[in-house]
């Protein structure tokens, strides 16, 4: 189903002229709901049936659902500076996480979303993890106190947000620390370990199922704080100017996932509900944190020419179901925590997909979080071999070229990277990457001939 320009432009109350027609105004509200670490197919509306999430649910028979949606790091901070910036985060030096000793932070000339929305009139407010640096850059007005609130309980601190001023638009970047280990109960819906259902990148194991209950109602914690928070969007008026984001930063926090550039850590959940574009429809554009950043400025008829953006916008892209020229994402990866270096770059289209081991040396190295689980501390002590479909030996020691035909490999286990009959693939996805490296300015790009 495709929709024309004015009709949609029609529904955000926009005439083709950038004017305000009947009163509307010319710019939308603009909230954006993060959470961290939930994987792509853990929520009802993306056909998990053992979790509960009636917010996100509800959002997706009103909006829009993604089903190719990726982040360009499977990192917390180095993802976040590539939502609130358009940017890959090689370019915004939010190379891994801003806290404590690991200490990196973004250039002080990086242009960013909220400073843009900001300059344009917006009332731009933060209100839970933030994750990046330097508040100079990343500035907003205004910071919703969130210390020791469920994101219920942080909805409710948003009311006034919500309800202040009608005549000039909002911009809330609202993001939950669930459902990121430790995991945080919450609801009235517990969940057993025989419901969950096991992905096939993890073991079908005790601890496995045990971590993942836990980790269901922590989705389900973080699920309770959207509902509340639409609950009172309707109730302040301004439903109808709204345009409502919910993603997450990266995978789930679990080995294979979360840190990794395989699907389960940069493929995720993406709902965004525009008014005025049908409801309950599904698009399958493949598109990028990097793209949301452009395609809020659009939506909000915000110039952001000379801002560096790196994504474009996908506003048009989603009024059809399969639009065409949105076929391929890059991600990238430096660093996680700062004793975690293993730069890796991806390039990915309809079929293949190119994995560059640029530390190939290495062990791969994990996140403490990912170290502690329950999962893999099981694994290592019973001396399995297998983690999932996916051998113990190969998850620690990959080769320089990961290349995975998925569609008769969705689950990336058998690299063809040094198969003949793929090195036609091989060399032309190569030198796809390598172009996308001169385009973004990545220093990694040296590393094709140097070392």
């Amino acid at each position: 189903m495709l929709l024309d320009r004015r009709s949609f432009l029609h529904g955000l109350g926009l005439s083709l002229a950038g004017t305000a027609r009947a009163g509307r105004r010319v710019h939308p509200n603009i909230l954006v709901y993060v959470v961290d670490d939930l994987g792509s197919a853990d929520a009802g509306c993306y056909g998990n049936p053992a979790i509960r999430t009636p917010g996100l649910d509800m959002l997706a028979e009103h909006g829009t659902r993604f089903t190719h949606a990726f982040c360009t790091t499977a990192s917390c901070s180095a993802s976040r500076s590539v939502i609130l910036s358009g940017q890959y985060n090689h370019a915004t030096g939010q190379y891994g996480h801003v806290h404590d000793f690991h200490h990196f932070i973004s250039f002080p000339d990086l242009v960013t979303l909220p400073v843009l929305l900001g300059a344009a009139g917006y009332h731009t407010v933060r209100a839970g993890k933030y994750h990046v640096a330097p508040e100079s850059v990343y500035r907003f007005e205004e910071q919703v106190p969130a210390d020791g609130a469920s994101p219920a309980e942080m909805a409710d601190r948003c009311a006034a947000v919500l309800q202040r001023d009608a005549d000039k638009p909002f911009f809330l970047y609202f993001c939950t620390s669930e459902p990121h280990r430790p995991f945080r109960r919450g609801g009235s819906d517990p969940v057993t370990a025989s419901e969950v259902i096991v992905p096939p990148y993890l073991p079908d194991i005790p601890e496995c199922r045990e971590e993942l209950a836990l980790y269901y109602m922590s989705v389900q914690r973080a699920d309770a704080g959207l509902q509340r928070l639409l609950e009172l969007l309707r109730q302040s008026g301004r439903w109808e100017d709204t345009v409502v984001v919910f993603l997450s930063d990266n995978g789930i926090a679990f080995p294979g996932a979360k840190t990794t550039l395989y699907e389960p850590g940069m493929r995720l959940p993406l709902v965004m509900r525009i008014p005025g574009v049908p409801a309950g429809r599904t698009c399958d554009a493949m598109v990028t944190w990097a793209d949301l950043a452009p395609t809020l400025l659009e939506l909000a008829d915000i110039p952001s020419e000379g801002a560096g953006l790196h994504g474009r916008s996908f506003r048009r892209a989603m009024l059809d179901d399969s639009p065409a020229g949105w076929d391929e994402v890059f991600a990238s990866h430096t660093f996680h925590e700062i004793t975690m270096y293993y730069p890796m770059r991806v390039v990915r289209d309809r079929r293949y997909k190119l994995i560059w081991n640029i530390a190939h040396g290495l062990p791969y190295p994990f996140a403490s979080d990912l170290w502690a689980s329950g999962t893999w501390r099981a694994v290592i002590d019973r001396n399995l071999t297998k983690y999932g479909q996916r051998s113990v030996a190969s998850y620690l020691h990959r080769p320089p070229f990961e290349l995975y035909d998925l569609r008769a490999d969705e689950h990336e286990i058998h690299n063809l990277a040094n198969d003949p009959v793929h090195a036609g693939a091989l060399e032309a996805m190569k030198e796809r990457l390598r172009a996308h490296q001169e385009r973004t300015s990545d220093p990694w790009i040296v590393k094709w001939t140097y070392e």
